[in-house]
């Protein structure tokens, strides 16, 4: 099948909606399928208000049409809230042709965050942005709910999945592993939304360790001297920080999944985390703690067996988040198309 993914979010942005994108899409052609990728980098673009790094594509309706013309897709995936699928939306609805869509971010909470907007004002974009959607991506069960409640019913169930030929069997990090312990461990983008500083204020023993870069780097560096900021790490190294650390603690109140959180068990880490949206979907009793307290869910984790955390975390496989992905293209193309 000929499927199109058009997205706001693309390398070299590094975040969850972009490993998930690069890597169902990476898992699509293994299975057979031809997938076109339709993304900010194509286009002229300007850094996003706040948010540097996340660059807003001028990208014109004429010109993703173009670009999807050529391709003729069997399917056409929108996988973000932004200008370049703004385009790709038009496209759809001027010529009929169905679409998917997903909800990967709490946007509206997003902007709250950093704008103090209310988050209802956003909803009504959400609404319009993803109405028309023959299926709306949903990642977790929480995150269906909140898009139900808000009047959006065409959902369909998409999860994550860790490479595990990485995140398994990691050998730690023998510069994070001599820190004084506990190893307590953040790994993401370091903005305002992610509510860091309640990690970074908890009053448990140990050492803090922050992998990740952000608009909020610099602030936090200043405010916690004493903090290790280690930057971005990727691939083996960013496992074997996952592996070296006693738990991984997990501050958002504002993600849809958090895909950090199954690569760190995948390494073997337990979570600590609060009872919001991502962890309690995600986190079952054995491999993770969560509380409205942090230092109270930290001392809990610490308690879970490291093996039944690496054992839970190797049951989210990209493959199956491949084939659930897919699935929800099956009712907008023909039968012929979903054979191939």
């Amino acid at each position: 099948m000929r499927i199109a993914i058009v997205t706001d979010a693309w390398s070299p942005q590094v975040n969850g909606v972009v490993r998930t994108l690069q890597s169902v899409r990476a898992e699509l052609e293994k299975m057979g399928h031809e997938v076109l990728v339709i993304s900010p980098d194509l286009f002229h673009s300007m850094p996003c208000p706040t948010y540097p790094e996340i660059r807003l594509a001028f990208a014109s309706t004429n010109a993703v049409g173009a670009m999807l013309e050529e391709f003729s897709p069997q399917a056409v995936h929108l996988a973000t809230e932004g200008p370049v699928c703004i385009a790709a939306r038009r496209w759809c609805l001027q010529r009929d042709f169905p679409f998917t869509t997903a909800y990967h971010t709490q946007f509206p909470d997003y902007v709250s965050a950093r704008t103090g907007v209310n988050p209802e004002w956003v909803w009504r974009y959400i609404k319009w942005f993803h109405g028309p959607a023959q299926a709306i991506l949903a990642a977790t069960p929480s995150i269906a709910a909140t898009l139900r409640a808000h009047g959006l019913t065409r959902l369909r169930d998409w999860g994550r999945g860790v490479d595990l030929a990485t995140f398994a069997d990691a050998r730690p990090d023998a510069a994070i592993r001599a820190l004084p312990g506990p190893v307590m461990l953040y790994v993401g983008r370091v903005a305002v939304e992610k509510n860091i500083e309640a990690f970074l204020t908890v009053a448990h023993p140990g050492s803090n360790v922050v992998v990740g870069d952000g608009p909020a780097l610099a602030s936090l560096k200043a405010k916690f001297p004493d903090v290790h900021f280690l930057g971005p790490k990727f691939g083996a190294d960013l496992a074997a920080a996952y592996a070296a650390a006693d738990v991984f603690v997990f501050p958002s109140k504002t993600d849809t999944f958090g895909l950090v959180m199954i690569e760190a068990l995948a390494a073997g880490t337990p979570i600590a985390a609060f009872p919001v949206t991502g962890p309690i979907d995600v986190l079952t009793p054995q491999v993770g703690a969560m509380a409205d307290d942090l230092d109270i869910a930290i001392a809990n984790a610490l308690t879970r067996d490291r093996a039944a955390c690496a054992a839970y975390g190797q049951t989210f496989t990209w493959t199956a988040s491949a084939r659930q992905f897919l699935q929800a293209l099956v009712p907008i193309v023909d039968d012929e198309a979903v054979a191939a």
